[in-house]
Formats: structure tokens, C-alpha cells, sequence
């Protein structure tokens, strides 16, 4: 997804995953709670739960800290969190999608707000930008799992609809309810993935110059460092001499 890929290879480049380690534990958890309250806390028979660990273990959750939050999600004083869509519009007009969870909404909405109007956005209804995206399963391998051939026979093979390879790696797409099911496959075909996980994949996207660039990056940067907050995406295409400058 080209807006939600050049952000990852952004955050990697700028070190801000290593910056960001102890949050992103701290998100992952939060799903795992939330999807084990909402099923049955044994992954295997759980879908939700078994993405959210699997997700948690791709990025270095340590054992422990997963196994408490499936047992959180057991207590009778786990937290309740609602989970909230906000939409809107950032810097150059690029479509943002903000997936919270929260035990306070007017907290959130308010503090989402906020971090649109002060970095050059505008938080709109929802739905006013979702039907630029659309909902889709992601997995992701390295390069070095095979070449582009081997990974699109093997993505043919577990029913997936699309495969995009470059230098860095494989991103398989897939309908979002067949997740579950094709990253198995994959799995066994190909070893453990990278990343697996439901994303909003855009339609288009909206090409930046260096300064839009740089006000977007500040949006996103702000929202994602809001405890509240567990995904940010946005449709936008950054040019390599643009990427380079950042």
C-alpha cells in the first residue's frame, strides 16, 4: 500500500521503531486483551486473537507480556475499550483513517481534534474518506523468503488476490475475511511472515512534495504517538527524491 508502506519505511529509517518500542508493546497488548474479551482467549479458536499474537511476535513482544494480556482480558477488572474510526483530511488534502480504542470517547475525540486542527488537517464525519480505501488482508515477507515468481505462485496457491514485490520484500494481498486462511497457507509454504495483518488499502493516492510531506509526517507522527490511537493510514505517494530528503 503506497502510502502506508513508504510510512513504515520512514519510521524504520529515522530509528523512531526503537524510540517507539515500549508504546507499540503497549498497543499490541491492548488488541490482544481486546480481542481475547471479545472471544475465547485460546488463539486456535479465536481468529481475532491468533492475528493479534502473531502480529505481537513479528514485532519482538516477549512471551510474557503476551501471556498477560490474554489473562488481563480473563479479570473481572479489565478495562472496557470501544473501538473508534475517525476520518479526515491532512496536509495537501491526503485521506486519513485513525483506528482508536478507548476507555473515555470524548477524550479521544477530543484529543484527535486537536492533533488534526494544530498540524494542517480537518477531522471530518465518518465514512468522508473510508470509500477512498478499502479493507483488505496484508502479509508481508523479506526478500530473502524467494523471488517474485516463487512468492506469487505460492500466494496463487493460498487464494490470494495480489502480490507486490520489490527490493525490500513481498506484500500479499487478500480479502479481509480470507486472512486467516491464506496467511496459514502462506505460512506453509513460505515460513513465518513478517507482518500479518487487516489494513486499509487505498484506492488512490495523492502525491506529495517535500513541505506537504514534512506536515503530513508531523500529523501522523503526533496521532500515533497518542496512547489511544493503534493505526494511522493515509493515501499518500512520496517520490524517492522527496523520501530522500526527509
Amino acid at each position: 500500500m503506497a502510502g502506508h508502506s513508504k510510512w513504515a519505511n520512514i519510521q524504520h529509517r529515522k530509528g523512531r521503531q526503537d524510540a517507539a518500542r515500549s508504546k507499540l508493546f503497549s498497543k499490541l497488548a491492548k488488541e490482544i486483551t481486546v480481542a481475547a474479551k471479545m472471544g475465547d482467549p485460546d488463539p486456535d479458536k479465536n481468529p481475532r486473537l491468533r492475528l493479534a499474537v502473531k502480529e505481537a511476535k513479528s514485532s519482538s513482544v516477549p512471551k510474557d507480556v503476551i501471556d498477560r494480556a490474554i489473562k488481563k482480558s480473563l479479570g473481572g477488572d479489565a478495562e472496557n475499550y470501544d473501538e473508534i474510526r475517525y476520518e479526515g483530511y491532512g496536509p495537501g488534502g491526503v485521506a486519513v483513517i485513525v483506528e482508536a480504542m478507548t476507555d473515555n470517547r470524548n477524550r479521544t475525540a477530543s484529543n484527535v481534534r486537536s492533533l488534526f486542527g494544530k498540524h494542517g488537517g480537518n477531522l471530518g464525519e465518518t465514512n468522508s474518506v473510508a470509500f477512498m480505501f478499502e479493507r483488505k488482508g496484508q502479509v508481508t515477507y523479506p526478500a530473502s523468503v524467494g523471488d517474485a515468481d516463487t512468492v506469487m505462485m505460492a500466494a496463487i496457491e493460498a487464494g490470494a488476490e495480489d502480490v507486490e514485490s520489490d527490493d525490500e520484500g513481498h506484500v500479499v494481498w487478500c480479502g479481509d475475511t480470507d486472512l486467516a486462511e491464506v496467511s496459514g497457507a502462506l505460512e506453509a509454504a513460505l515460513g513465518e511472515s513478517a507482518s500479518t495483518k487487516l489494513v486499509w488499502r487505498p484506492g488512490t493516492t495523492t502525491e506529495l512534495g517535500l513541505e506537504e510531506a514534512q506536515k503530513l509526517m508531523k500529523l501522523i507522527d503526533a496521532l500515533e504517538d497518542d496512547d489511544d490511537v493503534q493505526n494511522v493510514t493515509a493515501n499518500f505517494e512520496i517520490s524517492d527524491a522527496v523520501m530522500a530528503q526527509l
